[in-house]
C-alpha cells in the first residue's frame, strides 16, 4: 500500500515543508526557494533523503535543509564557485561542497544569492 505522500510531486511536498514548518524556517526556506526559481526558471525540484529539498539544473545546484537553528543551502560545487559577497559560511573545508547557514534574524543577500545560483548553473553547463 502506498502512502499519500507518493503520490505528490517533489514541488508539493515542498510547498509542504514550508508550510508546517511554519516559524522562520519555513519563510525562510521559502525565499531561498523563489530565489533560486527566480535566478534560473528552468530549475528541476526534487525531494531527495526522506525529505530534503534538492534543486537541479544540469546537475545539482543545491539542497535547503532545515535544522531547529538553520536553514543550511549546500551547493553541490560551492568549492569551485565565486564568492565575492563571502556568503558561504558553513562547510568551508570541504573540496567540493560550501553551503550557507542562515539563522533566525539574518538577512538573506538576495542578489549575491541570486548571482551565485547562476554562478552555480554555468559550472553545472561547462
Amino acid at each position: 500500500m502506498q502512502d499519500a505522500q507518493s503520490d505528490k510531486s517533489p514541488s508539493q511536498k515542498i510547498d509542504e515543508k514550508i508550510a508546517d514548518l511554519g516559524d522562520w524556517r519555513g519563510k525562510t526556506l521559502a525565499t531561498a526557494r523563489h530565489l533560486i526559481k527566480t535566478a534560473e526558471p528552468d530549475v528541476v525540484e526534487e525531494w531527495k533523503w526522506r525529505g530534503v529539498p534538492t534543486w537541479y539544473r544540469d546537475g545539482m545546484i543545491c539542497t535547503g535543509e532545515t535544522y531547529k537553528d538553520k536553514v543550511k543551502m549546500t551547493f553541490a560545487k560551492g568549492a569551485l564557485l565565486p564568492d565575492p559577497a563571502g556568503l558561504f559560511n558553513s562547510s568551508l573545508d570541504g573540496k567540493v561542497r560550501r553551503a550557507i547557514d542562515i539563522r533566525k534574524g539574518d538577512v538573506i543577500n538576495e542578489g549575491a544569492l541570486s548571482t551565485l545560483i547562476r554562478a552555480a548553473v554555468a559550472l553545472n553547463q561547462s
